[in-house]
């Protein structure tokens, strides 16, 4: 019975909650579960207090408990149901509504690995949700559960997107492994990787660019006319989050810079290779032409074929093609040496 209801709830409980915390009543967050999150979100709200909830949208009942427990505007909703798009946040109804594209905690650099988390901030709400276990909130969950000090609900989204820029600083940091690595066994002459893939490494590297990267349209918005809850500090830490992000956009474009001039110099060794088997191929069928073409003519069954009576034709013949070949051996590497 266990079994099936974890099946079920897909690793949440029945409300769809996968975990919540409560910050402001002590100096450490407290976890709560759905119940207890209900009954704080019924009696009035204290200015210090805020509570975090993850749901699991993959369950059925996180939407509808959603929907009849806490107030959230139809943007957020509506949002759920788009699929992936570019990272933002952007205002409704005195609410944040934060889109954060990431990775999936088993990241194996496939494109398919990039999943969507959908934020809506309050002042005293922050509710989350997710389809797949991602990692910059997995991060977020452990730094919290270990005391991370949060004052404010926009601190913890800050907090959010510097996780996810941590990540991504991981991303890159491994993919640039990679492409030391490749770059050695290049030079070293032992390369075995395949152009698809340094493709592949590159499209997933554009991808992630493309999704994590913060509209900043939406952002300058934001930051010109925020909720009037939002405080001064908050504001300056949400632009020197985006600011983060900027720098490991350029060295992600930095690299795949490199991705692509790897590329370039595998395809100019495979030509190279091929025209140096082109090459061989074609010494080869100079060589051969002289005693091809004798032999045609001395193979034909016609009379009068020369030195057919003479005892010694078959070396007179072998003589011939021998001398032949030597001088068009020494006509193509004449030709090769001066071209």
């Amino acid at each position: 019975m266990a079994m099936q209801s974890a099946e079920v709830t897909y690793g949440s409980d029945p409300s769809g909650l996968v975990w919540g915390f409560l910050f402001g009543r002590s100096a450490q967050a407290l976890t709560i579960d759905a119940a207890a999150a209900l009954a704080w979100l019924q009696q009035p709200r204290d200015g210090k207090q805020f509570i975090w909830l993850h749901f699991n949208l993959s369950n059925t009942a996180s939407e509808k408990w959603m929907k009849a427990n806490v107030s959230l505007p139809e943007e957020f909703y509506e949002t759920l149901h788009q699929g992936s798009r570019s990272t933002r946040i952007e205002l409704a109804e005195n609410t944040l509504i934060a889109v954060v594209n990431d990775v999936l905690r088993n990241f194996s650099f496939e494109a398919s690995d990039i999943s969507t988390l959908w934020v809506n901030v309050a002042q005293n709400v922050v509710i989350s949700a997710r389809r797949t276990p991602l990692q910059s909130i997995e991060r977020l969950r452990q730094a919290v559960k270990h005391g991370a000090p949060i004052r404010s609900t926009v601190e913890l989204v800050t907090h959010l997107l510097r996780d996810q820029a941590d990540v991504l600083v991981n991303i890159v940091r491994d993919v640039a492994a990679r492409v030391d690595e490749i770059e050695d066994k290049l030079l070293a002459g032992r390369l075995r990787t395949k152009r698809e893939d340094l493709g592949s490494l590159r499209r997933v590297l554009v991808r992630l660019q493309r999704l994590l990267a913060p509209e900043p349209a939406a952002l300058f918005r934001l930051l010109q006319r925020p909720p009037i809850w939002v405080a001064e500090l908050d504001r300056q830490e949400l632009r020197e989050s985006t600011e983060e992000f900027s720098v490991v956009l350029s060295d992600m474009s930095s690299l795949q810079e490199r991705i692509k001039l790897l590329q370039e110099e595998i395809a100019a060794r495979v030509n190279e290779e091929n025209g140096r088997s082109l090459f061989v191929l074609t010494i080869v069928t100079v060589l051969a032409l002289p005693i091809n073409i004798i032999a045609g003519l001395l193979g034909m069954n016609v009379g009068g074929i020369p030195l057919a009576q003479d005892p010694f034709g078959f070396w007179t013949i072998v003589a011939i093609v021998a001398t032949f070949t030597v001088v068009a051996g020494w006509f193509v590497v004449r030709i090769q040496k001066n071209s």
